[in-house]
């Protein structure tokens, strides 16, 4: 789960990781009596689950009272468009005024998982700021990058290679010192995928502090974290995963126009894989589980349908624990209670296919079914 970057720098001040002086402001309305408490510059950031934001206008650098007002009430509200957030961009309803500093120099650092090497990798730059993404591209030599055994934690020379990696020296290394260590506690506290700080500020008064912060915790571990979970913002997530969430469907959507209804994660991924060789692209991940019932069936129809970029239907089922008869009457019942006109491609194979294809066939409706996966495919790249 994401956090917004007041959120997480809320969490970094518990920790003992200062950050700058900062106020939340969710309506316009407030906006002129926030900044007439605030000194100036102040740097007015939109709180969004998505990256980019000051290449997009999310984040300016106010040196007035008038200045912080006019980009407060532009942002507040505003539809930011990212890289991260596609071309609907998605809406800033709150923002966060934050204390200039002085910079003397920009850092990058962040925390995250290395499933490859099983542990937690924590990587470094002296070029941090907007374009890091370009560092890591194109002077990949600048990234510093330090595994960390979970079961070990962060071992003393492992805050050294990283204080010369990224050339601090004197009271600097010992600052760095102090909050990697706080950093990497808080990681593994809240049971973190990632956090990251770009930039890491160092400041003219040769201090380091974190002008950005951004944390995704484990979904499953919020059991064991109620402060973190009161911080989740729905209005962030797709309206159509929440209602896919509600009816405990597995949905991500995508940017393709084929929808899919598959049952199983693996064959779902693969699903999406045939979609794409067939020349056309998914508009959805979509698992209705091993027991799907009809229920469930027709949620996902209307989930599916509900996209205005699907031009058509892929299901892909194997009948093991769901019978293909059965899940062919909940298909047919389901196409028939939300109206849909759509044309749909069915291929299943296990129990009672041979029944469940019948069905299909004498629904009378657009139904078609596919006897393999090849002639799946072939169908769909006809669509």
């Amino acid at each position: 789960m994401k956090i917004h970057e007041y959120q997480a720098k809320e969490l970094f001040n518990k920790a003992g990781i200062a950050t700058p002086a900062a106020k939340v402001c969710k309506r316009k309305e407030e906006i002129s009596n926030i900044v007439a408490t605030m000194q100036m510059p102040l740097a007015v950031k939109a709180q969004v689950h998505a990256g980019g934001r000051g290449k997009g206008g999310g984040v300016v650098l106010a040196t007035t009272t008038e200045e912080a007002e006019t980009a407060a009430n532009k942002i507040l509200g505003m539809q930011l468009i990212t890289k991260q957030t596609g071309k609907q961009g998605t809406r800033v309803n709150t923002i966060l005024f934050e204390q200039g500093v002085k910079l003397a120099q920009e850092l990058y650092l962040s925390m995250l998982i290395d499933r490859e090497h099983g542990d937690i990798v924590i990587i470094g730059s002296r070029d941090g700021g907007m374009d890091i993404e370009t560092v890591a591209e194109e002077t990949p030599e600048r990234i510093i990058t330090v595994h960390v055994n979970p079961l070990l934690g962060l071992q003393g020379y492992q805050v050294r290679e990283l204080i010369y990696g990224l050339q601090l020296q004197g009271d600097l290394a010992g600052s760095f010192a102090a909050l990697i260590k706080k950093l990497f506690a808080l990681f593994m506290e809240y049971d973190c995928s990632l956090v990251e700080i770009n930039p890491l500020a160092v400041t003219e008064d040769n201090e380091i502090i974190p002008l950005d912060a951004k944390m995704d915790i484990d979904s499953n571990s919020l059991f064991r974290h109620p402060d973190i979970l009161a911080m989740h913002d729905s209005s962030e997530e797709d309206e159509l995963e929440t209602a896919a969430a509600s009816y405990g469907l597995n949905y991500i959507r995508l940017d393709g126009t084929i929808g899919s209804m598959v049952n199983g994660a693996g064959l779902a991924m693969a699903t999406m894989d045939l979609i794409k060789q067939a020349g056309v692209e998914p508009a959805n991940f979509l698992d209705v589980g091993g027991g799907a019932s009809a229920e469930m069936v027709e949620n996902g129809f209307r989930i599916i349908v509900s996209d205005p970029n699907v031009q058509a239907i892929f299901i892909n089922i194997f009948g093991g624990i769901l019978r293909c008869d059965t899940l062919a009457e909940g298909v047919v019942a389901a196409a028939r209670k939300v109206g849909l006109s759509l044309p749909v491609v069915v291929r299943m194979e296990g129990t009672n296919v041979e029944k469940g294809r019948e069905i299909l066939a004498q629904s009378g409706l657009n139904l078609t079914s596919a006897t393999d996966l090849r002639h799946a495919a072939d169908l769909l790249a006809a669509i």
